[in-house]
């Protein structure tokens, strides 16, 4: 072609890490190999949420959903021959997002590599976890200073870095429509900013540099034309918020940079090979108008709604995206949507919409105090609630769910527990052994103690105080502590949050008429009650371990809250301990638990064996999650009364269920109420 430039791709990465800092360095160096133009590291659950893998809350938790990084040496090892300042790597880290970035610097150092050419972007983005993803730490005002300290450090040391990626990926999982990701996403930005620019560390002729280092992280769904509209509203609004909010008079460094994972919330365990169709169709969303594309896309796997992907399945995701950027055309044209009556009438009606709730949240007293408040979270179940709603009502339509059932068998699921990756249950002792010797050693030369102690005494002066954390933090890298003992550190200052569940604010969404599904689960529900003598029936519903993804949790507390149920929800982050001890205290006629991080093999049979030390083996003990088939069965084998997986998608159903394990277990009839 000879009438324009052509342009240059997108950044293309795909999420990846897991069992141990050398087997993820290989997969990194593989997957480069391949054409990956980026790194995009996935942390485990406990370096996520700053515990070491010997703590309590880790077990069954280490290296499975990512990478276990407990100290500088594991950070060595993860990069090890992949020389940093030539790297662009993305880090989906937040509350530990400081520590982890520290940990980065001192081993590009340790590579010889000037720390201002460092490209690459922390998600750090804490408000997306009280809201969605579980992995906070610290209460909004010390999470929000650390994520402050971090933009002011990086601004002014790694100019290239981009310190923040907030995140709406997690919202749009959590059940928000476009205008609630697009309105919570910009308030946090809001916040954010707001905290940095009064913070006093930045010169207000610099303004323009924090504002041109804010990127974000979005999901896109199958949706393709709202997902598309989205991403124009997106830009109009930041455009707008920081030219007249901030006075950032550069269109570009007003410029609306973002990356983008498509959505996962969509992907399906029945008929697993339509995702591939979905992946492409949520790709072309944002990448297909030039004006809204994304600045880097990293695409999940065909059997993500299965289990953890293979290495060839994350291939085949990374060449989705090599044939679209080298294959097609897409790149030699200018915007092909410009002009477009029906696209400008969409990105305008989803603007106004989002100002107005824009306003609404600052009104309340901005994006955190709409978390403290609760408002934002019960919002997002309530949508999410309302979505599940319209697929089991047949409204929405998912192929291979709730329409099209019939299936030939698909050769790429006829091995079901061969179609994904498994995590060895050796590697948590592994790494256990591993960060042992690495404490036993570090008093050595050249960490000679109480070198790690004094680093931590002055992290613990410094958050008193009100100096940025960033150089203490650093000196802790350098003195070899650990992931546990920063976090402990902070958390002996800063305390623990626990957030709002949102589940007894949100409206019912499944109404019980005469006739319908919800009327005869309502009905089971008050005889099973009666004919125990109970008043009402109790669910407690626990998530143990570190999972915070509790989207399904709430559905379910939901449900059975609407469905009569009295509901016991702690929310999430829970020892096997405190599970039964809230089942015994409650007196509660079923436990159910839900994990999606893989740990269920050994935090499920924890909480049956603690239940019936207690006496009280009898109460049936539910399972819900990202279950293989042959994990089920052993599960069962175990006790475990059902074992519900995403193909499981009719919540009434499954409160029904519920009721019908909890006669089995109490001897009761089988209880048939007409329809």
């Amino acid at each position: 072609m000879t009438e324009r430039q052509k342009d240059r791709p997108w950044l293309m990465r795909t999420y990846a890490g897991h069992s141990t800092a050398e087997a993820s360095n290989e997969l990194y160096r593989n997957n480069l190999a391949k054409g990956q133009t980026g790194l995009s590291v996935a942390f485990d659950l406990p370096t996520q949420t700053g515990y070491d893998p010997d703590h309590i809350l880790a077990r069954g938790e280490v290296g499975r959903v990512g990478v276990p990084v407990s100290h500088l040496g594991d950070m060595r090892r993860l990069f090890q021959d992949i020389p940093l300042e030539q790297m662009n790597t993305s880090m989906t880290i937040n509350a530990t997002a400081m520590w982890l970035l520290a940990m980065y610097q001192v081993v590009a150092e340790e590579q010889g590599a000037d720390i201002t050419k460092l490209q690459g972007t922390t998600q750090n983005d804490i408000v997306k976890e009280y809201l969605s993803r579980g992995t906070h730490v610290f209460p909004p005002g010390p999470s929000l200073r650390l994520t402050t300290d971090m933009i002011c450090y990086t601004v002014n040391n790694i100019p290239k870095w981009n310190p923040i990626n907030i995140c709406s990926y997690h919202l749009q999982e959590a059940g928000a429509t476009p205008v609630q990701e697009i309105a919570y996403a910009m308030s946090t930005a809001i916040a954010v900013l707001d905290s940095v620019f009064a913070s006093g560390q930045i010169p207000e002729d610099r303004k323009g540099d924090v504002v041109a280092r804010i990127s974000f992280f979005v999901n896109a769904g199958v949706r393709f034309i709202e997902e598309m509209c989205k991403m124009r509203a997106f830009g109009r609004i930041w455009d707008k918020i920081t030219r007249e909010r901030y006075g950032i008079e550069d269109a570009k460094q007003r410029r609306f940079r973002y990356g983008v994972q498509v959505n996962s919330l969509g992907l399906t365990e029945a008929q697993p090979e339509n995702n591939v169709q979905r992946i492409v169709l949520e790709m072309l969303a944002v990448t297909l108008s030039k004006d809204a594309r994304a600045r880097a896309v990293q695409l999940p796997a065909w059997n993500e709604a299965l289990g953890l992907p293979r290495p060839w399945d994350q291939q085949w995701s990374l060449r989705i995206q090599q044939v679209l950027a080298h294959e097609s055309d897409l790149l030699e044209y200018e915007d092909i949507f410009e002009g477009s009556h029906v696209i400008e009438a969409k990105v305008d009606s989803l603007v106004q919409e989002c100002l107005a709730e824009i306003d609404r949240i600052q009104e309340m007293g901005g994006a955190l105090a709409a978390v403290e408040s609760g408002y934002l979270k019960s919002q997002l179940v309530s949508s999410h609630a309302e979505r599940r709603a319209r697929i089991e009502g047949g409204e929405e339509k998912i192929v291979g769910v709730n329409c099209y059932e019939a299936t030939e068998p698909s050769p790429l699921t006829a091995d079901l527990d061969g179609a994904i990756m498994t995590v060895d249950p050796a590697v948590e002792a592994r790494v256990v052994a591993s960060l042992k010797n690495w404490r036993d050693t570090r008093y050595q030369p050249p960490f000679n103690h109480p070198r790690p102690c004094k680093a931590l005494e002055k992290l613990k002066a410094a958050a008193e105080g009100t100096g940025n954390l960033m150089e203490a933090t650093l000196e802790c890298v350098r003195s070899g502590v650990t992931t546990g003992e920063w976090s402990e550190a902070l958390r002996e200052v800063f305390g623990e949050f626990r957030a709002p569940t949102g589940v007894s604010s949100a409206p019912v969404a499944v109404t019980a008429e005469a006739g319908t599904p919800m009327a005869v689960v309502r009905e089971k529900v008050a005889r099973t009650a009666s004919d125990l003598g109970s008043g009402r029936l109790r669910l407690l519903v626990g998530k143990p371990g570190l999972d915070g993804h509790s989207n399904g949790a709430e559905q379910i507390a939901v449900r059975a809250r609407d469905a009569g149920f009295e509901v016991v929800y702690q929310g999430i982050r829970l020892t096997p301990e405190q599970i039964v001890s809230a089942a015994l205290a409650e007196d509660v006629h079923c436990v159910g638990l839900s994990i999606l991080s893989g740990s269920h093999a050994e935090l499920v049979p924890d909480v049956l064996v603690r239940l019936r030390e207690a006496g009280a083996g009898d109460i049936p003990v539910i399972a819900g999650g990202i279950i293989p088939p042959a994990d089920a069965e052993a599960l069962r084998t175990a006790g475990v009364a059902a074992v519900f997986t995403p193909k499981d998608f009719g919540i009434t159903e499954i409160i029904g269920r519920i009721v019908d394990e909890i006669r089995k277990a109490n001897k009761l009839d089988p209880l048939e109420v007409p329809a």
